[in-house]
């Protein structure tokens, strides 16, 4: 067997904590009726709206084809609408989207920050903060080139 990189290393430690993460945040989330990815969904269309919905799965860990099936949902339960304008349709959050978006906010913000802040430090959590920064970055500028 072949001896791992540190960066591979450090890849799989992400992966694992981002897999493990989102499995907690949605038991997490099931109290306020949504998934992680639901709740990324709102996220960015609160955000970002108006938007497309290529715009939109451009921003969210939600393949192309998972992002219709999810808008639909969203849709069907009132939380979401799109509009047609002429070519463009676009997608909003509803009054009602709004709200539960608004009730699981502050939970699901202690909730993450809870993993950080149980076992970090204050400068060691801006030093992540920082070095996940330029990582990430990094992989955006990889991620340009390639398309």
């Amino acid at each position: 067997m072949k001896k791992n990189t540190r960066g591979s290393l450090i890849w799989l430690r992400l992966s694992r904590f981002t897999h493990q993460s989102n499995n907690l945040s949605n038991d997490f989330l099931k109290q306020f009726d949504l998934t992680t990815a639901q709740f990324d969904v709102l996220m960015q269309i609160s955000t970002y709206e108006p938007l497309t919905q290529s715009e939109l799965a451009d921003k969210v860990t939600v393949t192309h084809g998972g992002i219709s099936r999810m808008l639909a949902r969203l849709e069907k339960e009132g939380l979401i609408e799109r509009k047609q304008d002429w070519k463009t349709k676009t997608i909003s959050l509803t009054n009602r989207g709004r709200e539960k978006l608004d009730n699981a906010f502050e939970a699901q913000l202690e909730f993450q920050s809870s993993f950080f802040d149980e076992c970090l430090s204050l400068e060691e959590q801006k030093t992540l903060y920082s070095l996940m920064s330029r990582v990430q970055k990094n992989s955006e500028k990889k991620y340009l080139l390639d398309r």
